[in-house]
């Protein structure tokens, strides 16, 4: 069969067979070639510095030389077992000495999965059903997850919105939605319903930060009323600080989910807790009853421990987040004062290591606040970006360690064009 090597003729291809032309997570109006370093190719060859890093677990980089010299010495071992193995255990060790939360963790394949099991685990310790989530908060693919993370039609909280067909109505009656940041409607839910089992959140909302004091504030009335606080770190763990938002924050949760950069670049993720909850992963100490039955084909991967364990080493050397946070404020740095000088108005929203832009003047706490004045600023900033070779979510932009000076010389080029398209 001949090569077909025009993006176009990938596309049409993807069209074909894929429902929407994609995967379900990108614009299908690119096809990715290759990636290194900090760089990808799409496959018309056009080269992109790229800040989306396979939306987060790239921190490293592509191809980062010891992750994959990890990776080939484990593939001739076996790439796969189902059975334990020693890398795996090996990964445990690292995440439990890591993450102030974890006493032992359990593996699965996806954030989405770690999340789904992360709940269900808080109903079989507490033995109570309802869920407290917040609105916009993004909890994988779950039908519990899909409530409410982005609601088109403004509903009174707590009722909880369907984001996805196929999800029964009973789901919605057992979870409980509340804005972001605003801790008297918590409190508010806690007193009125005694049959929460846990509050689930991302201690970063996306790219919106926890204002002040509300994190201890959300493990204060978990504890008051005798619910167990969730943090969400698929995308903070090993991101923000080594130890993930429960580091740079100093609050700490009861359970929490992990992935993206635990595995390197390959699928795996992990949820984690104190040893008396994980318990209910144990039949002989919890029972039939309490037992929570929980396997995967792919748990624990060799491979992808390999590579999460390497991946892990490099972030533990001295100055890798102090690098990281000086890339994404000269990111941050170059955008605001571009903006600026043109006079737009905007917003940098988030972490040195995780933020984006909203084009808009109104703070941003919360999902319904957190908006693009024009949505059209926003898809026309992030269209110039491309076409001047900056590769982004619409919604994110993940600095990696492999970013280098050139790159950022890159990077304000393509964001000083951007502003321009905004002035045209």
């Amino acid at each position: 069969m001949q090569k077909l090597t025009s993006q176009s003729e990938w596309i049409a291809r993807a069209r074909a067979v894929l429902p929407a032309a994609g995967f379900g997570n990108f614009d299908p109006g690119i096809v990715i070639a290759s990636g290194e370093g900090s760089r990808v190719w799409d496959e018309d060859g056009r080269e992109y510095v790229d800040y989306l890093i396979g939306s987060g677990p790239m921190l490293l980089g592509h191809g980062h030389p010891e992750v994959m010299e990890a990776v080939l010495e484990q593939l001739p071992k076996g790439m796969t077992f189902f059975a334990n193995n020693s890398k795996g255990i090996e990964l445990a060790e690292a995440i439990v000495e890591a993450v102030p939360c974890c006493e032992q963790v359990r593996f699965v394949a996806s954030g989405g999965e770690a999340d789904m099991y992360a709940i269900r685990l808080a109903r079989a310790y507490t033995g109570r059903d309802k869920i407290l989530k917040f609105e916009g908060g993004y909890h994988g693919m779950s039908a519990e997850a899909q409530m409410s993370l982005a609601p088109e039609a403004r509903v009174n909280f707590p009722q909880a919105v369907p984001d996805s067909a196929g999800i029964p109505q009973s789901v919605a009656e057992q979870m409980l939605i509340a804005p972001f940041n605003d801790l008297a409607a918590v409190e508010a839910l806690l007193q009125e319903h005694d049959d929460i089992a846990a509050i689930v959140a991302e201690p970063l909302q996306r790219i919106i930060p926890a204002e002040p004091g509300y994190l201890q504030g959300l493990r204060d009335l978990c504890d008051k009323h005798h619910v167990l606080l969730i943090f969400d770190e698929i995308v903070t763990g090993f991101r923000l600080a080594y130890g993930g938002a429960q580091e740079r924050y100093g609050v700490i949760p009861d359970i929490c989910t992990l992935g993206k950069i635990i595995g390197g670049g390959f699928p795996l993720a992990a949820l984690g807790a104190r040893a008396d909850i994980m318990a209910h992963f144990d039949k002989a100490i919890v029972g039939a009853d309490k037992w929570l039955m929980q396997l995967g084909t792919l748990s624990g991967n060799p491979v992808a421990a390999a590579a999460g364990l390497k991946t892990m080493e490099v972030l533990r050397r001295d100055g890798a987040y102090e690098r990281l946070r000086d890339i994404g404020g000269r990111v941050q740095k170059m955008q605001t004062e571009a903006l600026h000088a043109a006079g737009i108005p905007h917003q940098i929203c988030g972490d040195a290591t995780l933020f984006d832009i909203w084009f808009t003047d109104a703070p941003c706490r919360d999902y319904r606040s957190a908006r693009h004045d024009d949505p059209a600023r926003n898809a026309t900033y992030n269209a110039a970006l491309r076409a001047h070779g900056i590769f982004k979510s619409p919604g994110k932009l993940y600095p990696s360690l492999a970013i280098t000076e050139a790159d950022l010389n890159l990077t304000r080029a393509g964001v000083q064009a951007a502003v321009e398209a905004l002035r045209a």
